[in-house]
């Protein structure tokens, strides 16, 4: 069976996102039918270099139109996705979606309720989590290359959003491979600071991507995850120029796994006890594990994404990389937030399902 695919983007806010323009491209069960941008010239472009048939400036019109089997969500921005993907589902259609999801847990549950009451399969952008080396990292951490894991530490990417706004941009990504490796949180205590001192009401930003509030300069997440396991989430600004710590070191009974987040994803590990290197081995690759050279674009990339969900939609199971999934990973976002703010650790789902900084006072 041919599903017919249509495109929203909108290049003013959010652009095409990662590679989400071509995502629908080069398989024989989709027939990539149009794509909606309301600024012409993005729309124009977009058009010349995908060679979709139709496009629009209203994704309204496109989707009342074209009533499409599959919707891709480019936009990087969150602040229209809810909107964007409550139409996609009342036309019936399955689809793939930009991280971050939404600006808070309200809106994510709303758009899960969405989706689930129409029985619709829905992937979300964490590309890495579906990449082939850290499928392999995964099996050899259940298989216990490095024993029983005892924590697990996360940083951000560090960079000029570092703090909160690494927390939803960077920090999602992490979090979804947590939740893949570990299962679901269950409790969260932070620490949110401002140029060195806790952050209070006054220090709230709004970033200058539209994500919703945002605080702090430099935030320490502290998670439990199933069986007491502890895993940090740590983003500090710092001197740009230094090399990225951006991934995640799991620490085992007997070595560390460490995973720099990027393609090719670079795993390194050490296998001793005393988590040093003392037989002067070095840090070696991960035994038998598999290239990620044919996944050094975004097109390459949403291919593992899409295929999962082309699969999810055929054996009606949950992707991979599912909403559902994902609103697990905004809960680790919004749960850091809301620690800080009532000063306490917060148990996971959240009560709250509002931005915690909204009415922080």
């Amino acid at each position: 069976m041919t599903l017919k695919a249509c495109l929203i983007a909108d290049t003013n806010q959010g652009g095409y996102g990662h590679g989400f323009d071509t995502a629908f491209i080069g398989y024989d069960e989709i027939d990539f039918a149009a794509l909606a941008d309301p600024d012409e010239k993005g729309r124009q472009q977009a058009v010349e270099k995908t060679g979709v048939p139709r496009s629009y400036a209203d994704y309204r019109e496109m989707l009342e139109k074209e009533k499409p089997d599959l919707v891709a969500i480019a936009p990087r921005w969150p602040i229209h996705h809810k909107e964007y993907l409550l139409a996609a589902a009342s036309v019936g259609a399955h689809g793939y979606l930009e991280k971050p999801v939404a600006v808070d847990l309200a809106e994510v549950d709303e758009m899960v309720r969405a989706i689930e009451a129409k029985g619709l399969k829905w992937s979300v952008g964490f590309q890495i989590s579906l990449a082939p080396s850290f499928l392999h990292a995964k099996k050899l951490i259940r298989d216990g290359l490095i024993g029983e894991v005892l924590e697990v530490r996360a940083r951000g990417k560090e960079d000029r959003r570092a703090g909160g706004e690494d927390l939803i941009v960077l920090g999602i990504h992490l979090f979804d491979g947590l939740i893949s490796l570990f299962g679901n949180p269950q409790s969260c205590s932070s620490f949110i600071y401002t140029d060195g001192e806790p952050s209070q009401p006054k220090d709230v930003v709004h970033p200058t991507e539209p994500l919703g509030p945002i605080v702090g300069n430099r935030l320490i997440a502290n998670y439990t995850f199933a069986n007491a396991l502890p895993i940090s989430f740590q983003s500090l600004q710092h001197d740009q120029r230094v090399e990225s710590r951006f991934g995640i070191s799991v620490y085992g009974s007997k070595g560390i796994l460490k995973v720099l987040w990027g393609f090719p994803a670079p795993f390194r590990h050490i296998v001793n006890s005393s988590w040093l290197d003392l037989d002067g081995e070095g840090w070696k690759p991960l035994p038998d594990s598999p290239s990620d050279q044919d996944n050094l674009d975004n097109h390459s990339r949403n291919r593992d994404v899409v295929t999962d969900l082309l699969a999810a939609i055929r054996e009606d199971r949950l992707p991979e990389v599912s909403l559902q999934r994902a609103r697990w990973a905004h809960e680790m976002i919004q749960g850091a937030f809301a620690s800080h703010v009532a000063g306490a650790t917060v148990q996971f789902p959240l009560e709250n399902r509002k931005h915690p900084l909204i009415d922080w006072s």
